[in-house]
């Protein structure tokens, strides 16, 4: 019998198979004592899988290229950081084997985070898999992991590490399900990346059977369970419409009646660019630069690599716009020459653009080559500080990219609520603003992206986030200045219809979403977009902004 679950679309497109599950995770290890004598035998043996654990995740990121990687990267720093590693050697000193002492050291950390704040609790996906993998290979039982499986199949999973969802398959993974997890998760964003449908926060997700069919809308976060013939038909239709729709829309962003909204990518790095390429983004709106300072978490990358890397991503878009944001360190990216390492709570201490004013030399550094990596090329260039919480630090950051001597257009990125609420005064520094829809969400509902028990929360409907939107459009219009959004909310292809009523000027997302809103866009004028705008911020629920926005566009 056909029944209807309901969780959190973040991934487009629609998949029906049979559901496989992910495999089982390492049970715990028996708590059993070892000899003093064998003490330095277990240390050296733990040592070991964390390292290999380690290299195992760099070589994944490698493969996987892009965003996956500087995840995949972050996780093998998490595998081997060093009052972790000194928890496990202290706890085999006094007895434990070395899979138990690794079992342990993790549950404390675990209770550690949680205890700063919580902000990195959110990371548990995360974690979970790194302790996994090496107790897994201390054990000497295969990892956890995707199942293997010659058929097409729905990958359902509590939730899905990075490492695991990098390297999905999607000839054989037709979507997949997670019962945790929210619309900007490291899996949810990876997911978008591959276009692979999926669902995430769907209650109940686990207690699908092994072989039952489901049915998986990305778009809706509807999972149609034993789906009938005729929703099949309805489903499949559907997505051929979709596909359809797609192929027709080419060139630049633009509604109906011809108001240009630039459609740019997000990239990770220079293997970003070619998907972005071939999706027709008409420039990067979001160059994350931090892949480079990953590769080494002691000390910066030298002024020459970073020249180097920064002019691929400019030489792929000639008389393109491509808007760098320099270096986001802090809260969950730590770098160890960097960040504190005893914040009481990251997300609310040194980050950003906070952590680059304390290291003037490191920004000093970043700018410098950025100018360089320009040299010659028709680009316009952009660059953006994150996390701007007021004109001193719009002023400060301005007044670095001069001292730098950078020909660019200097920004400043809302994610702050303080920043949209003051965003004309702002602009009196800066040139520009970006929208990070992400973390202004999780700064303004005190919601961490990663938790899905506060998916909605994060949802980018919900009409107070709207209303900051609005706010920072509106002083960017009154100064005449630029307001794009680079959060993941211009990736859904109705919410950027919205946006675009609400005077956002340019869009920046995942390159598998271009084709997507750049058809949807098209369907409609600028003055239906701005009607279902005010509609949906005349709304109390995202789930109400949705469907008011959705019924002002289909003509209800």
């Amino acid at each position: 019998m056909e029944t209807t679950l309901r969780g959190v679309g973040v991934s487009h497109g629609v998949a029906i198979g049979e559901v496989r599950h992910m495999g089982t995770a390492v049970l715990e290890p028996p708590a059993k004592q070892i000899p003093p004598e064998d003490a330095e035998r277990e240390q050296g043996r733990a040592r070991k899988a964390v390292e290999a654990v380690a290299a195992d995740l760099m070589a994944r990121g490698n493969l996987a290229g892009g965003e996956a990687q500087a995840v995949l990267e972050a996780q093998a720093m998490m595998a081997q950081d060093p009052e972790l590693m000194a928890d496990v050697e202290r706890r085999i000193a006094v007895g434990s084997t070395a899979e138990r002492a690794v079992y342990d050291a993790f549950a404390a950390y675990r209770e550690l985070l949680a205890g700063a704040g919580e902000y990195l609790a959110g990371r548990v996906a995360d974690l979970d898999d790194v302790r996994n993998r090496i107790v897994a290979r201390l054990l000497g039982v295969p990892m956890p992991g995707v199942p293997d499986s010659d058929e097409p199949y729905v990958l359902v999973a509590r939730d899905l590490a990075p490492a695991d969802t990098a390297l999905l398959d999607p000839t054989l993974v037709l979507g997949f399900v997670t019962e945790e997890g929210g619309p900007t998760s490291h899996s949810a964003i990876l997911a978008r990346a591959l276009g692979v449908p999926a669902v995430v926060a769907l209650p109940g997700a686990g207690e699908l059977a092994e072989g039952t069919v489901v049915a998986v809308d990305g778009s809706t976060g509807d999972v149609f369970v034993e789906p009938s013939a005729q929703k099949r038909a309805e489903l499949e239709a559907a997505a051929a419409e979709r596909k359809a729709a797609l192929a027709a829309s080419t060139g630049p962003g633009a509604t109906a009646d011809g108001h240009k909204v630039p459609l740019l990518a997000n990239v990770g790095g220079p293997s970003d660019v070619p998907a972005a390429v071939e999706a027709g983004a008409e420039g990067v709106g979001l160059f994350r630069t931090e892949f480079l300072f990953l590769d080494d978490s002691k000390q910066a990358p030298s002024e020459e690599k970073q020249v180097a890397a920064y002019r691929q991503v400019l030489e792929a878009f000639p008389e393109g716009r491509v808007v760098v944001r320099v270096l986001d360190a802090g809260a969950d990216k730590p770098l160890d020459f960097l960040t504190p390492a005893d914040e009481p709570n990251p997300a609310l201490g040194v980050r950003g653009l906070r952590t680059l004013l304390d290291h003037p030399d490191v920004l000093r550094t970043q700018l410098t080559a950025l100018a360089k990596a320009a040299e010659g090329l028709p680009v316009y260039l952009e660059v953006m500080a994150p996390m701007v919480a007021d004109r001193a630090d719009a002023k400060a950051f301005a007044d670095a990219c001069r001292e730098a001597g950078l020909r660019a257009k200097f920004g400043a990125m809302v994610e702050i609520p303080s920043a949209a609420l003051r965003a004309r005064s702002i602009l009196q520094e800066v040139e520009f603003l970006s929208l990070g829809t992400n973390d202004l969400a999780q700064y303004t509902f005190a919601a961490d992206r990663q938790v899905g028990a506060v998916s909605r929360l994060q949802d980018p409907w919900q009409p107070a986030l709207l209303d900051l939107v609005a706010l920072s459009a509106e002083a960017a219009k009154a100064e005449g200045k630029s307001c794009g959004v680079c959060g993941e909310a211009a990736s859904d292809p109705l919410l950027a219809c919205v946006l675009t009523g609400l005077g956002v000027t340019s869009l920046s997302m995942g390159s598998a979403s271009i084709p997507y809103v750049r058809a949807t866009l098209a369907k409609y004028t600028l003055a239906q977009c701005e009607r279902a705008a005010a509609a949906a911020r005349a709304t109390d629920s995202a789930d109400e902004a949705r469907c008011a926005a959705q019924a002002v566009l289909s003509g209800e």
